[in-house]
Parts: structure tokens; C-alpha cells; sequence
């Protein structure tokens, strides 16, 4: 008799430690379990924000370069067409020249205004390769002077016209794309004016 209630508490007890294993082991999995949906959603998120992050750079900074490029070359384009209203020896040249004061100048004033809105920082000067042809042209005088200036000229607005017409199709930014879309009919102006006066300038 007691060797049979023996036998039954060693089996009871054997019962109750393996079942105190199983929760302890159950436990320890579900625990793992549970660290891992949580790295694996920390993960996912920061994969996410970090995605975001990058596209909202990538946008800002297209936006700023062209608006950086634009600010740049409507600066040097009132800072060459005073230069050439005095320097200048033909009359049709400094006509153009005036006119580059005063539709660039205006240009740029809406360009300040939209940076503003856009918190885009935009160079109080030229930039470098822009401050260079101010430079190389203030050198020269004369005929010489006026062949470069309308040489300059002819050259930039071309390149103008093909960068503010794409803008106006595919910039991501409504406002940008419209102020390109704005400035766009009087670049094509000048760019007509002066083909007219190259050929006219050898």
C-alpha cells in the first residue's frame, strides 16, 4: 500500500514539473514571439519614415535648384543689362539692355515673393559662374563689348526658354510650375529679340 501511494505522488509530481517546463518554455516563445513583432514593427517604420524623409528631400531640392539657377540668372541679367546701357556703342544694344533692367527686375521681384511662400533661401548675389561672365565682360568695351554681351545673350536665353518651358510641364510644384509658366511668353520674347540683333552683330 505505501509503495503504491509512493508510485502515485512521484507520478503526480513528475506531472506537475513537466507541466511547470511546458509554461516556462511556453512562456519564453510567446516572449521571443513578441520582441520579434516588435522589431519588425519598428522596422517597418522606420523604413517608412526614413522613405519619406528622402522623397521629401529630393522634391525640396529640385525645387530650390531651379529656383536657386532662376534667382542667379535674373540677377546677372539686370546686373549685365546696366553694364551694357553704359558700355554699350549700339543703339539697339542698349535698348535690349533696358529692357532687360526692367522685365528681369520684375521677374525677380515675383520670384522673391514665391520663394518666400516656398521658405527657399535664394542667393542675395550671382552665383559663381554667373559672377564670371559679369567679371569677363566688364573687361571689354566697344564693339568688342557689345558682340559679347549679345554672344552672352543669345546663348543664355536659349538655354532660359528650354529649362522654364520644361518647368512649366513637369515641375512637381503648382506654384513653381506657374511662375515658370508666367515668365516663360517674355524669355521667348527676348530670346526672339535677340536673334534678331545677332544677326545684325558681327
Amino acid at each position: 500500500m505505501k509503495t503504491t501511494i509512493t508510485i502515485c505522488c512521484s507520478l503526480l509530481f513528475a506531472a506537475l514539473l513537466a507541466a511547470g517546463c511546458d509554461t516556462s518554455v511556453n512562456t519564453t516563445s510567446n516572449n521571443a514571439s513578441n520582441k520579434a513583432i516588435v522589431v519588425n514593427a519598428n522596422a517597418n517604420t522606420n523604413m517608412t519614415a526614413n522613405s519619406n524623409v528622402s522623397m521629401v528631400n529630393t522634391n525640396a531640392s529640385g525645387g530650390d535648384s531651379f529656383l536657386t539657377e532662376a534667382a542667379s540668372g535674373g540677377m546677372t541679367e539686370v546686373e549685365l543689362g546696366k553694364i551694357a546701357s553704359s558700355k554699350a556703342q549700339n543703339a539697339d544694344v542698349k535698348k535690349f539692355a533696358e529692357m532687360m533692367v526692367t522685365d528681369h527686375s520684375k521677374a525677380n521681384d515675383e520670384l522673391k515673393a514665391l520663394a518666400v511662400t516656398k521658405k527657399v533661401t535664394l542667393p542675395a548675389t550671382p552665383i559663381a559662374k554667373h559672377q564670371a561672365v559679369i567679371q569677363k565682360l566688364q573687361g571689354l568695351s566697344g564693339a568688342e563689348f557689345d558682340k559679347a554681351y549679345v554672344d552672352d545673350m543669345l546663348e543664355d536665353h536659349e538655354k532660359d526658354v528650354a529649362e522654364f518651358e520644361k518647368q512649366s510641364q513637369s515641375n512637381p510644384d503648382a506654384d513653381v510650375k506657374a511662375f515658370a509658366a508666367k515668365t516663360l511668353p517674355t524669355l521667348k520674347k527676348h530670346l526672339e529679340a535677340i536673334k534678331a540683333l545677332h544677326a545684325k552683330i558681327k
